[in-house]
């Protein structure tokens, strides 16, 4: 990844956690050479996941606090025209 966001970074440290739970059910001793296919592609499979798992849960909040800002303005919007309205 070329120049990864700060957002991007904590992505992928949050997959540091399953990816050690995942090489530690499968043996922290082994190489990654003698895995097996199977066992490459679900420590694929888990560090995927968390990094998307992350990533949306960063955006699902990002964007109720965008939806929360822009609920206020539109209240004070409303409040101020009929504030003017009443004058």
């Amino acid at each position: 990844m070329i120049d990864p966001t700060e957002m991007e970074i904590v992505a992928m440290r949050s997959c540091l956690l399953p990816l050690g739970e995942f090489v530690g059910e499968i043996g922290m001793t082994r190489p990654l050479a003698d895995y097996s296919r199977e066992e490459v592609l679900t420590l694929v499979d888990v560090v995927v996941s968390a990094y998307q798992a992350h990533m949306l849960a960063e955006h699902e909040r990002m964007a109720a606090r965008d939806r929360t800002f822009l609920e206020q303005r539109i209240a004070q919007q409303q409040t101020t025209a009929e504030v003017r309205g009443a004058m």
